[in-house]
């Protein structure tokens, strides 16, 4: 019986061999047709690397064609004599279909991307409400559809040849063993052997699900090249991308409900509609410089740093010492709640890159925000005060195309710390250890100064305070007793929390060096000291004699927001305690620009007195935290402890939609993303 089941499942893996060379040749063929370059000469790592993770990315479903066919036909048809005489002929017909589905894919692929130069997107459910007869005009009358549908026809009989030939091809026969026992053995050797070999093929080449191939982690020379990295993905894993995710609203309104809702925001009376670009409308001028011009500017994003440990019930836990050099520091002024832009890490990173709101649209990963002059971004606008611009990354830029992304926001200089640091550097699966990226950027900047010029913006984000916290710690100096002796016991015995707290301490250290280093360098910098979003902390510290309660709303969503130079003082902030990451750019502007100088900004700078923050996600009062989830908000303030709740209808729904609709109207007009800012 066995021996019937082994014979057939070979046969299946010849099957299964066909569609890999399949999905190879429609790539080739994507290649081939639409390649931006003359030659390819030079670019053969990038077209191996293409293929290669393409192949491995594509088993999302080729791997299903081994899997099936052994579930639906050698297993029944190893006790099914009637069955397996049916196999081969029932493989060819599954396979056929198998290969017209890909035909499909591939022929709308290619017709996609001719219309809108990219492989399938969020945009393509758009066409749901499409006039149907004039689509199909333009399929059979500009999109060669009457040669696309004969084409079928030998492209079938094509595969037909190739799958007949290879269950044609002859097998391996069943081997016979002496021993029952090596015999039952192999049987169970090879039946779980084709479990594993699936799977394997399944997560692409390896056992681990999270490890699978994705767009993150195409490899940072296909990545850095926008073709080839687009030829990476197989027409169906690019189908089932825009299948999983829901189309955002803002693809679904209108321009003049978008205009309508900007307009309330823009600081002015002129309409907004006759602006060439929206972003025009917020346009403001500097009063006059507050602090003497840095030579260097630091904004330091830390991920994951978030205001809770810097709140005094949690001092105890002493995790913050880097940063209270700033924190403490009699020039720094600072907030003590703020909101995020985002509440992941890249909505937060690319809305204070690019001055607008991400409002989870996913701006890095649209190839319209790769080649812009929209004037709200930060370092663009400060190339005007002559400062030169430079991303450190403690990660690889190319995940979430930060490398086409953050130069298109004026960046000079794009550094990966997975580059600089070295192959052999420490890493956890997001980024290069915090201590050693940066230090060698620390050590970098310090070289490269006089390269970079007299003024220079350098925006700086870690990434080693990110699950699974697997960094060796105790080798980096981390000592519970050392570190934090008057936490309570129960917090010190746990083994998961202390390693938890400290990762963060870890980064935190890291990051202090860092300031004292290029402090001392570089003695009248503006540091700006952030956290790319908060964390919840309740399944750490909820069941803890320390809280004993779950995380509030603040305690969820505020990240460090601090500004720090000689010449500032804690009063600089007219009094506010409330802030949100886009009002970095603003205060920047208003402490060092002259009187008069002109920038974009949505927001008013932290100098003036805030009367509320609004992001797409949180709304902040100095009395009250809330989020656009549910109309529960905390109270703050005197009188309030931690686990107040309050409930009332939700605040500033409608700047929270001007926000959200200048970005969707943005994304929806790639366009006016081309049209520069005229002086």
């Amino acid at each position: 019986m066995f021996s019937e089941f082994y014979a057939s499942l070979q046969q299946d893996a010849k099957l299964f061999l066909f569609f890999p060379v399949l999905c190879a040749v429609f790539r080739a063929i994507f290649i081939r047709t639409y390649c931006p370059y003359k030659s390819l000469e030079g670019k053969g790592p990038v077209v191996w690397h293409c293929f290669r993770y393409g192949f491995w990315w594509g088993m999302d479903f080729n791997a299903y064609v081994f899997l099936i066919p052994l579930a639906v036909l050698s297993l029944p048809g190893a006790f099914f004599p009637a069955w397996r005489a049916m196999g081969d002929s029932l493989r060819l017909a599954g396979g056929l279909l198998y290969s017209l589905v890909l035909y499909l894919a591939f022929a709308g692929k290619m017709i996609f991307y001719h219309h809108f130069h990219d492989i399938y997107n969020q945009t393509m459910k758009l066409g749901g409400k499409a006039e149907k007869h004039n689509l199909a005009d333009i399929f059979f009358h500009q999109d060669h559809g009457a040669l696309i549908l004969l084409g079928i026809l030998p492209y079938l009989m094509a595969c037909r040849l190739a799958i007949s030939a290879l269950l044609a091809l002859p097998s391996a026969p069943y081997p016979r063993f002496s021993s029952s026992i090596l015999q039952y053995g192999f049987n169970t050797l090879v039946f779980l052997g084709c479990i594993a070999v699936f799977y394997w093929f399944r997560y692409g080449g390896t056992f681990m699900h999270d490890d699978k191939p994705e767009w993150d982690t195409i490899p940072s020379l296909v990545k850095k090249d926008i073709f080839f990295a687009k030829a990476t993905v197989d027409d169906l894993v690019a189908l089932e991308q825009v299948w999983k995710h829901d189309l955002n609203e803002a693809y679904k309104h209108t321009d003049e409900e978008d205009l309508q809702a900007i307009q309330a925001l823009v600081p002015g009376t002129r309409p907004v509609s006759s602006y060439p670009n929206p972003a025009f409308a917020f346009r403001r001028t500097a009063r006059g410089a507050r602090i003497t011009k840095p030579t260097h500017i630091f904004l330091f994003v830390g991920e994951t740093y978030l205001q809770q440990f810097f709140d005094p019930q949690f001092a105890c836990l002493n995790l913050v010492s880097g940063g209270r050099q700033l924190m403490d520091d009699p020039h720094t002024a600072s907030v003590t709640s703020a909101l995020s832009a985002g509440i992941i890490s890249r909505p937060s990173i690319v809305s204070l890159m690019s001055g607008i709101f991400d409002a989870g649209l996913e701006l890095n990963e649209k190839e319209g925000f790769w080649q812009n002059p929209l004037p709200t971004a930060l370092p663009r606008q400060l190339k005007k005060l002559g400062y030169t611009s430079t991303y450190w990354y403690g990660g690889n830029v190319t995940y979430g195309n930060f490398n086409q992304f953050a130069p298109a926001c004026g960046f000079d200089e794009v550094e990966t710390a997975t580059d600089f640091c070295g192959p052999d550097a420490p890493k956890t699966w997001v980024g290069v250890y915090d201590n050693v990226f940066l230090e060698k950027a620390a050590q970098m900047i310090l070289e490269g100064d006089e390269r970079r010029g007299p003024y220079q913006f350098h925006f700086l984000y870690t990434t080693s305070y990110h699950g699974p916290f697997k960094i060796p710690l105790e080798k980096y100096g981390f000592d519970t007793e050392k570190v934090m002796p008057d936490a309570p016991e129960d917090v010190k015995r746990n083994r998961s929390i202390q390693k938890n707290l400290g990762t963060f301490w870890f980064s935190d250290q890291a990051m202090g060096k860092f300031i004292r280093t290029v402090r001392d360098a570089y003695p009248d910098s503006l540091f700006i000291l952030t956290g790319d979003h908060s964390y919840d902390m309740s399944g750490v510290l909820a069941h803890t004699s320390l809280m004993n309660r779950d995380c509030n709303l603040r305690e969820r969503h505020s990240p460090v927001l601090l500004f720090n130079h000689r010449e500032m003082n804690r009063d600089f902030f007219a009094g506010n305690t409330i802030g949100g990451h886009m009002n970095i750019l603003p205060t920047i502007f208003e402490l060092i620009a002259p009187a008069g100088f002109s920038y974009y900004s949505l927001n008013t700078s932290l100098l003036d007195p805030i009367d509320h923050v609004v992001s797409p996600y949180h709304w902040l009062r100095r009395d009250a935290y809330g989020t656009y989830d549910d109309d529960f908000y905390q109270p703050l303030g005197e009188g309030h402890g931690p686990e107040d709740l309050a409930e009332g209808p939700q605040p500033y729904l409608q700047e929270r939609a001007g926000y959200m609709d200048l970005t969707g109207y943005l994304v929806r007009h790639p366009e006016i993303l081309k049209i520069a800012e005229k002086e």
